[in-house]
């Protein structure tokens, strides 16, 4: 079995598992065996009841002490019973297992494992699993891999067929140097695989997730130098000069610009008229004023003959954007056109004459910008938002639409300096690190599933005062082994606690572009109060009107994504509240949320957040998904990115990658970097 095989070569996989298998981008058993575990569950002894505390993740034995009992809530059926050991009791409940209170018998012992919460007081369980003691002694102190999951596939199943992968399939032949694999003491890649799937220890897990967040940073930063060194600096072929129109588009605004914007507006225009092309990268807070720095750009370039496009991850910010650059630069003659998915053909057709034309200045939109089917005239300006969400070759490929254009990227997710040079290395950069005067800062708090009610009460005291709020989960539907909130069932939970006349909605990433693109632009429109989402949220949706965001889970996130979802309120006039709910209350957790609690500047708390990583943190804690790598994480795995880049520029340096040895290396770097040669 070859790694570039289908996954239905895989015993147990067939044509109907195969289509869910693919939701999960695994297509061949290569992308399977690289289809690594987000967290590990590690069965530890019974404990007595009266020992657990809330948060943790423990298994009980004890005698029903109590007939279950079932009763349907909307479209709910939960199952309630008591179990004791004698040292304490604890409530336990499931939902939409009907089958369990007729099989649950007062008197009899029973083995159940799950998360300890806390319900009007009392310690209890949700949805825990049953096991027989014989399945439960199996298990005790092994490590279970975790994988993300979609509806359709169990953990088991997915578990299952890495198993038979891992025994079946040939590996492709070791592609790192041995000089490099001695150099930074990393077990060969075959070994890494197969033990991050089954480590049977900790220390096991965390030798090969080194080996393997070392490979994605090298090839990451082999390809980006390469590209770079190769690159050669290109002469101005779209010179720009200063303008009257920016000066009276800054003096009409209703707000003076902070000294840190006015600096990378003067650095852009600087560049823009010098001898070589730009390629900057601004990066900047949520909410620090990037957008308007970028628009006196485009109105630059327009009145100097050029026209530029701003490439953004949704439809949603790409509207957004376009509606707001109309109302700025409409005044000035300029004529702005959106492009994007789900436009239909004859409304394509009309764009791309305008672009091809020249009859459009300013184009707006996604990854449609990219089309072959869009033809530019003097294209002489690229801005890519949130720059983290494209890979490299598309913003090649954008910038390849014109003549040499200037490139300006910019991203709102606070990395450290020392980081951002290197995932960026081919960018000069520039930092807008104060947020305007007008700006009232955002209310935080950090609490526990105890405080859940009375933040449901303040969520409708703002909605009745004519607000909006989101409420963030960190999944789409239930997953086997994770408890965690979940959106589609947190939404009829939310509907029941809350009024009737509040319209509560739900929104993921896996629904249609065309879904949801209609409940942002009803949410937008304030026909939706309240919108329980996946953090599909936390990239450019601008909602003046929402003053709340509550985070249930936080605990599950990273504090730079937990600071991303945060930026989507304190966006207009009115008082903003951050409520971040922790479903543990172990110290390490809250220490890390009250980072949150204590300040609204992102630098500061990414920083922060890196002194306080550990290596319990590697798995289940993501950022904000930065370069969307498999493994690595660039928050905490900063100190192997660092050595990763040093070793591919050294790697470099001596020419290794055209060696005859290293073939196999440059075909995987070609790879990576979506090219067919480099």
């Amino acid at each position: 079995m070859l790694v570039s095989d289908s996954i239905t070569s895989i015993k147990g996989v067939g044509k109907a598992a195969e289509e869910k298998f693919n939701k999960l981008d695994i297509h061949t058993v290569g992308d399977l065996i690289e289809h690594y575990p987000v967290n590990y569950d590690i069965f530890e002894d019974i404990r007595p009841i009266a020992t657990v505390e809330e948060g943790e993740t423990v298994a009980i034995e004890g005698v029903l002490i109590r007939n279950a009992e079932s009763k349907r809530v909307r479209n709910l059926q939960i199952v309630n019973c008591r179990i004791s050991d004698g040292s304490s009791n604890i409530f336990v409940t499931w939902f939409n297992m009907p089958f369990l209170a007729k099989q649950l018998k007062m008197g009899t012992h029973y083995i159940i494992r799950g998360t300890v919460i806390r319900k009007n007081g009392f310690l209890s369980m949700d949805q825990p699993t049953l096991y027989s003691k014989q399945d439960f002694v199996n298990r005790l102190g092994k490590m279970q891999p975790l994988y993300s999951l979609t509806q359709g596939v169990s953990n088991n199943q997915l578990s299952k067929a890495i198993g038979i992968a891992l025994k079946e399939v040939e590996f492709p032949k070791e592609y790192l140097p041995k000089s490099i694999r001695d150099e930074h003491n990393l077990i060969d890649y075959k070994k890494a695989v197969k033990l991050i799937h089954a480590p049977k220890s900790m220390d096991e897990m965390l030798v090969a997730r080194r080996r393997i967040v070392f490979d994605e940073f090298f090839q990451f930063s082999l390809a980006i130098q390469y590209m770079k060194n190769n690159r050669q600096i290109n002469s101005n072929k779209n010179v720009m000069e200063p303008t009257k129109e920016c000066e009276e588009l800054l003096n009409s605004l209703p707000y003076k610009l902070t000294n840190a914007q006015l600096k990378v507006w003067e650095e852009i225009k600087k560049d823009v008229g010098s001898k070589s092309t730009m390629q900057r990268l601004v990066q900047g807070d949520v909410g620090s004023g990037k957008t308007i720095v970028a628009t006196l750009a485009l109105l630059m370039a327009a009145k100097n003959g050029y026209q530029s496009c701003m490439m953004v991850p949704t439809e949603v910010l790409a509207k957004q954007h376009y509606e707001g650059i109309i109302e700025l630069l409409e005044p000035y003659g300029i004529k702005t056109v959106l492009l994007v998915g789900s436009m239909t053909a004859k409304e394509k057709r009309e764009a791309y004459a305008m672009i091809a034309s020249h009859e459009a200045d300013i184009v707006i939109g996604t990854h449609a910008l990219i089309q072959d089917k869009v033809e530019y005239d003097k294209l002489g300006l690229v801005i890519t938002d949130e720059q983290h969400r494209f890979g490299v070759k598309q913003r090649e490929t954008l910038a390849e639409k014109g003549n040499s254009p200037h490139i300006l990227v910019m991203s709102a997710t606070p990395i450290p300096r020392t980081l951002a040079i290197i995932l960026y290395g081919d960018l000069d950069l520039s930092v807008i690190d104060e947020l305007p005067a007008n700006r009232l800062p955002i209310k935080n708090c950090v609490v526990n599933t105890n405080y859940r009610q009375t933040a449901y009460r303040f969520i409708e005291k703002e909605v009745q005062a004519g607000r909006q709020a989101y409420v963030i989960c960190s999944m789409v539907e239930e997953s086997e082994n994770i408890e965690a909130e979940n959106v589609v069932e947190y939404t009829d939970k939310l509907r029941e606690a809350l009024s009737p006349s509040i319209q509560v909605e739900y929104l993921h990433g896996k629904m249609k572009a065309s879904e949801k693109n209609e409940i942002m632009e009803r949410f937008s429109r304030g026909e939706i109060q309240v919108l329980v989402s996946t953090t599909v949220i936390e990239v450019g949706v601008n909602v003046p009107n929402s003053t709340v965001m509550m985070v249930e889970n936080a605990e599950r996130f990273g504090l730079a994504q937990l600071h991303q979802l945060r930026g989507r309120v304190g966006r207009g006039a009115h008082q903003s509240y951050c409520i971040f709910v922790s479903g543990s209350r172990s110290k390490d957790t809250m220490k890390r949320l009250e980072i949150l609690n204590h300040s609204n500047d992102g630098f500061y708390i990414a920083e922060e957040d890196l002194k306080l990583r550990g290596p319990g943190d590697m798995f289940g804690i993501r950022q904000s998904g930065l370069m969307e790598f498999k493994l690595a994480d660039v928050f905490n795995d900063a100190n192997v990115l660092k050595e990763a880049a040093k070793a591919a520029k050294e790697f470099l340096d001596d020419d290794q990658l055209m060696k005859e040895k290293n073939e196999y290396l440059r075909q995987r770097i070609t790879s990576y970097a979506g090219q067919t040669s480099l």
